[in-house]
């Protein structure tokens, strides 16, 4: 049974993510908590884990939020309800202790999901498959007196301000000053999804004047769909640029906007739009704050996790600040971190045994870690957050400007496109362009840990990858010349496939 994809489990209410899945999910993940507990506590110890619950704003959500209670309250769980949470509130309040975040983020409102985490980190890939074979094996309920009666908890409030604080320090930290967002005006399209209680929030509390679009939550997303992207968020780019027409200083003084936001349903994803209504490049917003932060970080080794399909400007901006990047599969970034800090402890305990941290070196620290429109502030927290994400990039815009900060990051042309390719065929597929494409671009640097990606020496690359969910293989590319890079893969890529449906 494959239940989690790249993001927790997603799909239709009627036919995927259905209450019985719930339920069953639910109960999986209260026994292997419990065994867990049991584990590590004193050997004999009966452990009831406490799990917070958490949905979105979804019409489905109140059903599946009943199913999971129910399995987590009948495999021996405590269940702490949280009611209606963006997914980075749920996550920190996961700390110490579980958390099962019910939503299907930017996917359409037919659709829900579950998403679980431990100690503020989403569960990976052995605790993932863990769940998958006590689902498949119909995990059964606890004993009736391990059973649980569930309670309630408000856990909003005391994230809000964590974030605000976090966003405060972390401009004193980047260029010595306060960096107030009084007089700030900054437009945040909500899409009627779990940013509305949030971000909003948050700004405001830092100073700035926050207006919202489609700033109510409803489940049936009336005002966008809830993925953000240049075509939904097109109110909201033609909301700053109309207000921003004709003033000097857009974003003060009580005129036009600085920038503007949009999240997706569960606000873990952000864009940013400029003062002309235009989409900063997810990979340019994620250039300057990886920046940032490894110049903030007294480090030795400061190390920014991303993916591989994240723009090379990346690289540039981190090694000019004096950082370097490893990558991860998408949607494993806190597998990406737990790895560079493993490795950071091991080498830490080989170089000095009696000393050595056995979780996190001396020397390498990951101090940022993102994929497109995702980022993970590792230290606020271990999981996506984009309400983070835009107190941060306020306090920054505050200070410095917005095209300020766009200014040292080279921002090349950059294309995605997708190759037909059954899922039966992706694997012999790609062990065919493993050997193929290094061989047709020889002038390249070949990676192979998670697709193909090449990298050439005017800094351009590609990468090539099967689509985890799709019937495609993707191809990405960043280049001068990036539509002939682009056809000069794909050449590549369709007779490999063709190869292998002959």
């Amino acid at each position: 049974m494959e239940l989690f994809g790249t993001a927790g489990v997603r799909g239709r209410v009627e036919e995927r993510v259905t209450p019985e899945l719930a339920l069953a999910v639910g109960r999986a993940v209260a026994a292997e908590a419990r065994e867990l507990e049991a584990g590590a506590g004193d050997a004999g110890d009966e452990v009831a884990p406490e799990v917070v619950l958490a949905r979105d704003g979804r019409v489905s959500g109140p059903a599946i939020a009943a199913a999971a209670e129910a399995g987590l309250a009948s495999g021996g769980a405590t269940v702490s309800r949280a009611g209606r949470l963006p997914t980075p509130a749920l996550a920190h309040a996961s700390r110490g202790r579980y958390g099962v975040m019910l939503t299907a983020s930017h996917n359409p409102p037919s659709d829900n999901g579950i998403k679980l985490f431990r100690d503020g980190v989403e569960f990976d890939r052995d605790l993932e498959r863990a769940i998958e074979a006590r689902v498949e094996a119909e995990e059964p309920p606890a004993a009736w007196d391990a059973w649980t009666e569930p309670d309630r908890i408000d856990t909003l409030h005391d994230y809000l301000d964590d974030v605000g604080e976090y966003a405060a320090e972390f401009a004193v930290a980047g260029d010595g000053t306060d960096s107030p967002l009084e007089g700030l005006r900054i437009a945040v399209d909500c899409g009627n999804g779990m940013a509305a209680p949030a971000t909003p929030t948050v700004l405001r509390e830092l100073g700035a004047t926050a207006v919202t679009l489609n700033g109510n939550v409803d489940g049936h997303f009336p005002g966008r769909g809830s993925k953000p992207t240049p075509e939904t968020l097109r109110d909201l780019r033609a909301f700053v640029a109309d207000a921003n027409e004709g003033v000097d200083e857009p974003g003060r003084d009580g005129d036009g906007f600085a920038f503007g936001i949009g999240h997706d349903g569960d606000a873990d994803r952000i864009v940013v739009v400029d003062a002309e209504g235009e989409v900063v490049h997810e990979d340019t917003v994620l250039a300057i704050l990886a920046e940032r932060y490894v110049r903030a970080s007294d480090a030795a080794d400061p190390v920014v996790v991303t993916t591989p399909n994240a723009s090379g400007r990346i690289d540039e901006r981190v090694r000019a600040a004096g950082g370097r990047v490893e990558r991860v599969r998408l949607g494993a970034l806190h597998e990406g971190i737990a790895a560079v800090r493993e490795e950071a402890g091991r080498a830490a305990r080989e170089e000095a045994p009696s000393a050595a941290d056995e979780e996190t070196g001396d020397d390498a620290e990951v101090v940022f870690a993102a994929e497109p429109w995702k980022h993970v502030h590792t230290a606020f927290g271990g999981w996506i957050d984009g309400v983070c994400s835009a107190a941060v990039i306020a306090e920054l815009v505050a200070s410095e400007g917005l095209e300020s900060l766009r200014e040292p990051v080279t921002e090349r042309p950059y294309r995605k496109v997708s190759v037909d390719c059954p899922d039966g065929r992706k694997e012999r597929a790609m062990e065919r362009l493993t050997e193929r494409l290094p061989s047709a671009f020889e002038n390249a640097t070949v990676d192979t840990d998670h697709g193909v990606r090449l990298e050439f020496p005017d800094a351009s690359w590609t990468l090539v990858r099967p689509s985890g969910t799709e019937p495609y293989v993707r191809v990405y590319a960043e280049s001068d010349d990036v539509d002939d890079l682009v056809e000069a893969v794909r050449e590549v890529v369709e007779a490999a496939v063709a190869d292998v449906e002959n």
